[in-house]
């Protein structure tokens, strides 16, 4: 029987998780139900609704078998390949709510991974996961996965990270008001309204508490109520009640027809008692897996009986845990001094009641119940998966709001460009002192260059300091990708439009400060010039960084990656020397063509000096004309305008987004073939190897000496 909700739950909740439960049986009203429909609602499910509505709904869920699943991380070495799951085999159903348990290191993160197809790319896997019947990725928007890590904007409240996402995901049709009630309901179902308008918190803020980041994590997949949702041990860093909480509200998902499946470590009792499966693991095999209510009966035929007035999950973990046998042992009680138990079993090590559990449930009724309900659900008719992502938004709501949530974290992280504009102003100041009112003498002439030089150059490549920004924001893109929140162009799109104000600000602030100190030219248009010039160029180098930060696995590496990059297109830019003299292999043809720098720098030099005069050599000379410097000093042809410059530039700035769009796009297609071809040669070769074969991993010489269960100092054995 479903117990009732927490009191906390007001009646906008009441009306929308109803609405979401019976709405698929019938067309109701909402306004004709007052206060009293939460508690009707609840009292119908209890009271056996519960079995009729999940079994009308089962149709529109998803039914998930996995059989003979393996995990292997390879070791082309000397050592040995590790085994993280050794052929296992189970299955989800709509309407129920699983919990994958186990101590630390028994596969349980690794197995959430597997069937959710979001496995790292240095293992390989074996065996068959089906959705339906079919082979099926679960990502993109398929399925919803909670991971452990909580990766969220810290500069944006609670309230509005929920908004945000709701605007991104629901439909378009939805007024704003409706938007905002599920918002609120979806709040208050996860207890968060205490929270709800204080920040996430980062580097700089500080923010909510990570028990609070971790409901909030769950709250956004939960949103749309998606048909199969992933949890990774979503109780970590929950105190007790905040757990019953969520795990409860997971529950009453499960009882919309959807299929939860949830690692979940050490559980309490009441905790315990709401999860309807249990698959229960330990060096990636198997204990037990079936009705978690039945789990209990097994251990208790199996000879190890949990005592009355223990928690059930405890007690599991405390017979498999073959951390245990590292217990200890003090001077004052050695274990020669400890009497043996009458039981036999009282003297076994936790690793040889592993390995006897193990065997008992391959010989089950369970596992028999188990298996032939895969093949039931294996070769039943399985609706069609529909083919959508997650969001039923449209591409420019979603455009439109992930604009604006990317400008409303850029401009309240102070790291992202606000250091760096004051930076930009520091600077713009020291040049517009050292070069202050060049004037036109000779000498002039080769500071003008050195001014334009350092403008183009170093000051541009400022941009790497936002790199820290940039990988933030691919962890985010990452995750809400993966759960199908939005595409690729979108995020490509918002993020340029979005950075453009602040790219706007740094680049007409430092040509207005050196512009005009230096006294490049009094004309507005040049000024123009300068500022789009300086835009193009800075607007490059972010995309430059977008682009690394896609391809490096971390903010130190992708900070090495990005500043030789940068050093290349510095020296090949034609400031360091002139295009004439730079190598034409490589350097020349294509570094230099393709170099943002050298067509930005070139610009400037037109800019700065055609139309221009300087003071002759000789006294009352004829005046030098920048055209004749530009073409004999500098090396320039001046065939084509500086206009043209400013486009090849822009031409580079778009071209640098395109890569970047079909990299994130090619990591997305290839990644199924890189895999399936990793996977088959790796086995391949793993299996000419003798040391490649199943071996019992109990007992384990990792726990080396084992001592029995009754010998541990300050534990109790889990027969007593």
């Amino acid at each position: 029987m479903l117990a009732r909700p927490p009191s906390f739950l007001s009646l906008p909740f009441c009306l929308y998780k109803t609405k979401f439960v019976i709405g698929y049986l019938l067309s109701m009203e909402i306004e004709e139900h007052n206060n009293g429909v939460c508690v009707d609602s609840e009292r119908n499910l209890s009271a056996g609704g519960r079995e009729d509505i999940i079994g009308h709904l089962h149709h529109l869920g998803m039914y998930l078998v996995w059989e003979d699943l393996s995990v292997v991380l390879p070791n082309f070495g000397n050592g040995h390949s590790r085994r993280l799951l050794d052929g296992l085999s189970g299955f989800a159903e709509p309407g129920r709510i699983m919990a994958i348990m186990g101590p630390s290191g028994s596969g349980k993160s690794t197995l959430l991974d597997s069937l959710a197809g979001r496995l790292s790319t240095n293992v390989v896997m074996t065996g068959n996961v089906l959705v339906n019947g079919k082979k099926r990725r679960l990502d993109y928007g398929v399925a919803a996965y909670v991971t452990q890590e909580n990766t969220l904007l810290g500069t944006l409240t609670v309230k509005e990270t929920i908004t945000y996402s709701a605007h991104l995901r629901l439909p378009t049709i939805l007024t704003k008001e409706e938007v905002n009630g599920i918002v609120d309901a979806t709040i208050t179902e996860m207890g968060l309204q205490d929270c709800a308008d204080r920040l996430i918190g980062n580097w700089h803020l500080r923010g909510i508490s990570g028990g609070e980041k971790k409901r909030l994590s769950i709250a956004l997949e939960i949103l749309t109520k998606p048909k199969l949702l992933f949890l990774d041990e979503p109780t970590s860093g929950l105190d007790s009640a905040s757990a019953f909480f969520v795990v409860q509200t997971l529950r009453y998902i499960a009882l919309d027809g959807r299929t939860v499946i949830s690692s979940i470590h050490q559980p309490s009792s009441e905790v315990f008692a709401l999860f309807d499966d249990l698959v229960l693991l330990s060096g990636g095999l198997t204990i037990f897996s079936g009705q978690a209510n039945m789990a209990l009966e097994f251990f208790a035929r199996a000879g190890v009986p949990c005592p009355s007035q223990r928690n059930p999950s405890d007690h599991f973990l405390r017979c498999i845990n073959s951390d245990f046998d590292r217990v200890t042992m003090n001077d004052s009680q050695r274990i020669r001094d400890i009497p043996k138990s009458s039981d036999p079993l009282m003297n076994l090590a936790t690793a040889e009641i592993q390995a006897m559990l193990v065997e008992k449930y391959k010989s089950s009724e369970y596992a028999t119940r188990t298996r032939a309900r895969i093949r039931e659900i294996s070769s039943m008719e399985g609706p069609m998966i529909e083919k959508r992502s997650g969001s039923q938004a449209t591409w420019w709501k979603q455009l439109s709001t992930l604009t604006k949530r990317s400008f409303l974290n850029m401009s309240r992280d102070m790291g992202y460009y606000w250091v760096r504009i004051i930076i930009y102003l520091l600077l713009s100041v020291c040049v517009g002192t050292i070069f202050f009112n060049l004037g036109t003498d000779l000498n002039s002439i080769l500071a003008r260059g050195a001014c334009a030089g350092f403008i183009s150059g170093f000051m541009t490549f400022l941009s790497i300091g936002g790199f820290p920004s940039f990988l933030e924001e691919m962890k985010v893109f990452h995750k809400e990708r993966l759960n199908g929140h939005y595409g690729i162009a979108v995020f490509i799109l918002s993020n340029f439009l979005s950075s453009f104000p602040f790219l706007a600000v740094m680049s007409i602030a430092t040509a207005s400060i050196t512009y005009y100190m230096v006294e490049f030219h009094s004309q507005f248009p040049r000024f123009v010039f300068m500022c789009l010039d300086l835009l193009s160029a800075i607007a490059a180098v972010e995309s430059s960084m977008m682009i690394i930060a896609s391809l490096v696995p971390n903010y130190l590496m992708g900070v090495i990656v990005g500043a030789g990059y940068l050093g290349i297109m510095m020296m090949t830019a034609g400031f360091f020397r002139l295009p004439p003299d730079i190598p034409k292999p490589v350097w020349r043809y294509p570094i230099s063509y393709v170099n943002y720098g050298a067509w930005a720098l070139q610009g400037e030099y037109k800019n700065a000096l055609v139309g221009r005069e300087f003071d002759s050599r000789e006294p009352n000379g004829p005046k030098l004309k920048g055209d004749y410097i530009l073409t004999t000093i500098a090396g320039i042809n001046l065939d084509h305008s500086k206009w043209w410059d400013l486009a090849a530039v822009v031409a580079i700035l778009v071209s640098f987004r395109i890569i970047f769009f079909i990299i994130l796009k090619l990591k997305e297609r290839a990644s199924p073939y890189f895999r399936t071809y990793y996977a088959k040669h790796t086995l391949k070769h793993l299996k000419k190897r003798p040391s490649f074969r199943k071996e019992a991993p109990f007992p384990s010489k990792r726990h080396q000496p084992l001592h029995p269960l009754a010998f541990q100092e300050g534990l109790n054995s889990p027969l007593h």
